[in-house]
């Protein structure tokens, strides 16, 4: 396990390289197991549905990125608050978002968490701290940096995370957003899954920096990077280490996790500017493979136990189409419901 801080103070690069992964609750495991699970086999159902036409308009797949997801998200509560991106099923799933309502809303109906008007890029849940995924690009920014002047104002002890991929980082609204966040010192985590492609542009022709995480420095706040994205053991331990300088109320961080994602952009990216040699080298890296090796040959839970998860998983999201597809659609009168507050 690799990650690297770096401190703004000292001015340095840390290297930490541990031997051993550390060790958590069996509970704990058998939880980011069964959530990674869940990432996975929701968006490849999904991807099936797209193209027999049961969701509707642009989705984007987080397959490949569970443990970036998950790692984060196993150290927030409810109160805790998240605001994501347009790939944003995986955290939504680690939000612990219902199943049953997330593939209602992305199939257009009634029940939908966003009453099926907002489809894969409009997911919300206020109840479980998740304020919503964001078609635009550096869109949820700003608005958490708000959200984080709430918890700060109010002294509530939340700390609020703004998800990203690697191409919003050079949106203005990046800037803006921990420029201002660095100032006041707010509670707030820029966390950015680096899967190197800001659709089809490669980070490598975006940005002039090896690594993003280093960008803290010019706003004087601590960055941290994980460089093994798919080690959900590896990005806990690097978010954990942010979690704890932002909740005792040192002000904001960056956290850059390497990852990747196996599909394309959306479903209208059949991702032609990645050769197969290199997606087929990503996914000798699956996450889920990496981190049931490690809980099976370390014995914290047997192949059996984590076999019935996997069967648990398949059963809750063919309910989940089942309760979407007997659904009702929304009817157009409350086209216009939910648009100012009363």
């Amino acid at each position: 396990m690799i990650c690297w801080i770096l401190s703004y103070d000292e001015r340095t690069t840390k290297k930490i390289i541990g031997g051993q992964k550390m060790t958590l609750s069996r509970e704990l495991y058998m939880e980011m197991y069964l959530k990674m699970q869940r990432i996975r086999e929701f968006d490849m159902r999904i991807n099936k549905l797209v193209r027999r036409g049961f969701v509707q308009g642009m989705t984007h797949f987080s397959v490949g990125e569970e443990a970036a997801s998950v790692g984060a998200i196993a150290h927030l509560s409810y109160d805790d608050i998240i605001f994501s991106n347009h790939r944003g099923h995986g955290q939504s799933i680690a939000k612990d978002m219902d199943l049953n309502k997330m593939m209602a809303e992305l199939a257009g109906k009634a029940t939908g968490v966003s009453k099926g008007r907002g489809g894969s890029m409009h997911l919300a849940d206020f109840e479980k701290g998740n304020y919503g995924t964001n078609g635009i690009v550096g869109g949820g920014y700003a608005l958490a940096v708000g959200a984080a002047i709430t918890q700060d104002y109010q002294k509530t002890g939340n700390i609020v995370v703004a998800f990203s991929g690697d191409g919003a980082t050079n949106e203005g609204s990046f800037h803006e957003s921990v420029n201002l966040a660095a100032t006041w010192k707010l509670p707030v985590i820029f966390y950015i899954i680096n899967n190197r492609y800001g659709i089809s542009m490669n980070i490598k022709h975006a940005t002039n920096t090896p690594h993003l995480y280093t960008r803290a420095e010019a706003y004087g706040i601590p960055g941290f990077y994980c460089e093994d994205g798919n080690d959900v053991l590896a990005v806990y331990e690097t978010m954990g280490k942010a979690v704890e300088h932002v909740r005792s109320g040192n002000g904001p961080a960056i956290v850059e996790v390497e990852s990747y994602r196996w599909f394309g952009h959306s479903t209208a990216d059949a991702g032609k500017y990645r050769s197969k040699e290199e997606v087929n080298e990503w996914k000798k890296k699956d996450p889920l493979v990496k981190f049931r090796t490690y809980l099976t040959e370390h014995e914290l839970v047997s192949a059996a136990e984590l076999d019935a998860i996997d069967a648990q998983v398949v059963k809750e999201v063919d309910e989940a189409y089942e309760f979407a597809k007997n659904s009702p659609t929304p009817d157009l009168s409350v086209a216009f419901e939910d648009v100012w507050v009363d």
